[in-house]
């Protein structure tokens, strides 16, 4: 539990949970390169979901990672904030009527921002982390209010 006192810049964490990898591609693009730059919006990527602040699903959720998902999500500290990535977290895109297939995102979470596409656009991804940046510190306030 953090201080009252406490600012910090909202931390990302990826979880891919069985994409095509088109969403991580331009996923990649908002962090590698300067023109579509996550950084300027004071986020930063960390490796570890202990760390996490806001979580950035790709992927329909499939048989295989339907585990590591609730694994993941259940080890992101509150408040957390779940970004959809791409049509496949929000419906299971193309993939939705396949044997392995789960379902939704929403299914095992809720989901705070949709951020829609086949593949998805940086742009795209940047007004969703924006977006989710604006309801995490939101969760923040009501978090040290309760």
């Amino acid at each position: 539990m953090f201080s009252k006192f406490a600012t910090k810049s909202p931390w990302l964490f990826r979880i891919n949970t069985g994409s095509c990898n088109g969403c991580d591609v331009e996923l990649a693009t908002t962090a590698l390169i300067p023109r579509f730059d996550v950084e300027r919006l004071g986020c930063k990527y960390t490796g570890s979901p202990k760390h996490a602040d806001i979580v950035l699903v790709t992927g329909p959720i499939t048989v295989r990672s339907e585990d590591y998902l609730i694994r993941m999500l259940d080890e992101i500290p509150e408040p957390k904030v779940v970004v959809a990535i791409g049509i496949c977290p929000i419906s299971g895109g193309i993939y939705r009527d396949s044997y392995s297939i789960r379902g939704p995102l929403d299914k095992y979470v809720e989901v705070d921002v949709n951020v829609s596409g086949c593949p998805i656009r940086p742009q795209s991804i940047l007004d969703g982390v924006a977006q989710a940046i604006v309801i995490w510190k939101d969760k923040i306030k009501q978090f040290h209010e309760a």
